[in-house]
């Protein structure tokens, strides 16, 4: 046979394909305050624009703006004020900016930051920036890879001083044998956080560090077993501190995406895993427990703790989209004193995507006095070959207050949806 001609240019590669998203949706809302506060009613209309220019680029903009029916009385505004009375506030304009991709030299993100997690996560873990109600903040994460040094860096509010901070890994078995065949197998780890508490409200600033090593026990392109140690503290205070030992599992297939972790923690002095977690934009105004106090300045009891933490996404066709058919995530701690936190969500489409129903809850400090608990829910029906869509929500929130309290209320809302993809 003769052989096979060897073109003497490269090809073109494939030229960019723009998809783009709208959608609007209009609701009655209200708040419902208890404690003599009285409730609000809005009109609630949120729209959406989406550019998805491939796994680099990507826009996501729009806000919810709730324009008042009822409440707040004689001095309050057409526009709900706490909506929008900071700087940081206008950061809820933009849902997701990207640039570049996790498998990109360098990437970076910004946005509404759910279940956060920094690397490791022994000190930023399930974080949520929009856990108070009057505050909506934009996050900010930076990724990047030179040679054997991976790191990320985050900021909760990139347009107010708040909680900011960045992880460095080091890849042992570059550094001592030159490029590997498998990267990431043997890493130590070096990660900060710094709370300027200067955003959101004001509140005591906190500074922790946590030093990790991981070994990689086997790696495979579908799923990966590994073992973790590590030692965290707060600079300055030699008698907080606190150790971890743990192994973990991630499976990456066409349909599942798995991961799992199980960890054994020791706390002493203060200091624990997980400090800036689910429920950290509450508690730094008033911590879960009886005290009634910020987290800061929070006693901690010395003891042992066991983690557990479990994500699955499962799709019937395939996995990697942002439409799955199941999509859990939940983590636990039970503490040695008698204390215990879960936090969770989970979202199920059935009958062919049409419905879509998710949940979500938080419970800190079970077992103890003061424990805190949070909930909601949400129903999407389509129909109409799914441009149009009806939907439901309601759950518990805790609004902090000027002198750090935090008071209990709820919300619900019901209305109408469109938008041109699926």
């Amino acid at each position: 046979m003769p052989e096979e001609e060897v073109p003497s240019t490269p090809p073109a590669s494939p030229a960019r394909r723009w998809y783009y998203l709208t959608r609007l949706e209009a609701t009655t809302f209200a708040l419902l305050r208890r404690a003599g506060a009285g409730d609000d009613g809005f009109i609630q209309v949120e729209p959406t624009f989406i550019i998805d220019g491939g796994p680099e680029f990507g826009v996501n903009v729009g806000a919810p703006v709730r324009f008042r029916l009822w409440g707040g009385g004689e001095s309050a505004g057409i526009v709900r004020r706490e909506d929008w009375d900071s700087l940081s506030d206008w950061g809820q304009l933009v849902r997701g900016l990207k640039f570049g991709s996790d498998n990109a030299p360098m990437g970076i993100w910004f946005g509404a930051l759910e279940e956060h997690r920094l690397l490791s996560g022994h000190l930023v873990r399930r974080y949520s920036n929009r856990t108070n109600p009057d505050y909506h903040p934009a996050g900010g994460i930076f990724t990047g890879e030179f040679g054997p040094l991976y790191t990320e860096a985050f900021a909760s509010d990139v347009l107010g001083a708040r909680l900011m901070g960045a992880e460095f890994a080091l890849d042992m078995e570059h550094i001592l044998f030159g490029q590997p065949k498998q990267r990431g197998r043997y890493t130590l780890a070096l990660s900060a956080v710094h709370d300027w508490g200067r955003a959101g409200g004001r509140a005591a600033s906190v500074t922790l560090a946590h030093l990790d090593a991981t070994a990689g026990v086997l790696l495979r392109p579908d799923y990966e077993v590994h073992v973790i140690a590590g030692w965290g503290g707060r600079p300055g205070d030699g008698g907080a501190w606190g150790a971890v030992v743990g192994a973990g599992v991630d499976v990456l297939q066409e349909k599942l995406n798995l991961r799992l972790r199980l960890e054994a923690r020791r706390q002493q002095g203060g200091f624990r895993q997980g400090f800036f977690g689910a429920d950290y934009e509450l508690a730094r105004f008033q911590a879960a427990g009886p005290d009634g106090v910020p987290l800061a300045d929070a006693g901690f009891p010395d003891g042992y703790s066991a983690f557990g933490e479990v994500e699955v996404g499962w799709d019937a066709v395939s996995y990697g989209g942002l439409y799955r058919h199941l999509k859990l995530s939940l983590g636990a701690e039970t503490f040695s004193w008698g204390r215990f936190d879960v936090d969770g969500r989970v979202a199920v489409q059935l009958f062919e995507r049409s419905l879509e129903v998710a949940l979500k809850g938080l419970g800190v400090g079970m077992g103890q006095p003061g424990a805190r608990y949070l909930g909601a829910a949400e129903v999407r029906w389509r129909f109409l070959d799914g441009k149009l869509y009806a939907m439901g929500t309601g759950g518990t929130l805790l609004f902090p207050t000027v002198d750090g309290t935090l008071r209990p209320g709820a919300f619900a809302a019901v209305g109408l949806g469109v938008d041109n993809a699926r």
